[in-house]
């Protein structure tokens, strides 16, 4: 049976594709990137070349930086930390400092991806990596993925719809709506699960029987119109539902054309005698 892909990966294919563009487009330090033990920082001081420098985060968070001395950086941003470098050296050592940032190496960032990408695995994280980056590298969606993306995520609270440190992505609303604050950036130790597709099955007289997304909602005559409505030869007045309850299948007959469906049935269509 002929499974149809979901809608929104097909209908948006080139915003997704737009969308990961974007994603690929920055160029420069990200500044959304946390500082950790084991980052190697290139530190300019803008007209101050003597204070030019290359530290490596020890095991500690910190750095040593001239005139200032040891400072704890991990866990801060790099336009945070550029930040805090110029507050401290206008504290009494150099008048309007500005100071740049680049993460010249980056520690040994890793995450998992798993369910319906086409490559699964452990990756390296290089640098600033958003969701829609980790499943490009992961060789992309596949065919049966569903609409969610579960994001399991040790140690840490997110402000996004989660359930204790599991944090739920709508990759619907990511691809089709083109809600980047979908996107969110991927941490070290995070784990990615890509759900699966739920289905439904029509077939008999119908244009084109087989397998289609399923959607919360939807109804035996959206199911059907998904395949392309009835055949000259169908009988919509005997319209049967074949659903899985406890292990078993059981027919449901009298089925009314807004008659909600489930995962997995299979809506048949008989042909006509008259």
């Amino acid at each position: 049976m002929k499974l149809y892909q979901p809608a929104y990966f097909l209908k948006h294919r080139f915003v997704f594709a737009a969308i990961l563009l974007l994603a690929f487009a920055g160029t420069g330090v990200p500044q959304e990137y946390i500082i950790g033990p084991g980052d190697v920082l290139a530190i300019n001081v803008y007209e101050h070349p003597d204070l030019t420098t290359e530290s490596q985060v020890d095991d500690n968070g910190t750095i040593r930086f001239p005139l200032i001395g040891e400072l704890r950086v991990e866990g801060m941003t790099v336009s945070g930390l550029s930040e805090a470098l110029e507050k401290k050296l206008a504290d009494g050592y150099i008048i309007n400092p500005q100071v740049s940032i680049i993460v010249k190496e980056y520690r040994n960032r890793k995450a998992t991806i798993l369910g319906q990408v086409n490559s699964p695995g452990l990756y390296e994280l290089k640098g600033r990596t958003t969701l829609l980056e980790l499943i490009s590298t992961a060789g992309g969606l596949t065919e049966d993925a569903g609409q969610y993306a579960y994001i399991t995520r040790m140690g840490t609270a997110h402000s996004r719809e989660t359930d204790g440190d599991v944090i739920k992505i709508d990759l619907k609303k990511l691809v089709e709506e083109g809600t980047t604050d979908q996107n969110v950036l991927i941490h070290n130790g995070d784990s990615i699960f890509i759900t699966k597709m739920e289905k439904i099955y029509v077939t008999g007289e119908v244009k084109y029987p087989g397998a289609y997304p399923y959607e919360k909602g939807l109804t035996v005559i959206k199911a059907i119109t998904n395949a392309r409505g009835f055949t000259d030869k169908a009988s919509a007045t005997g319209v049967q539902i074949i659903r899985k309850e406890n292990g078993k299948e059981r027919v449901l007959d009298r089925v009314r054309m807004d008659d909600l469906v489930k995962p997995d049935d299979v809506i048949v269509v008989p042909e006509s005698f008259f």
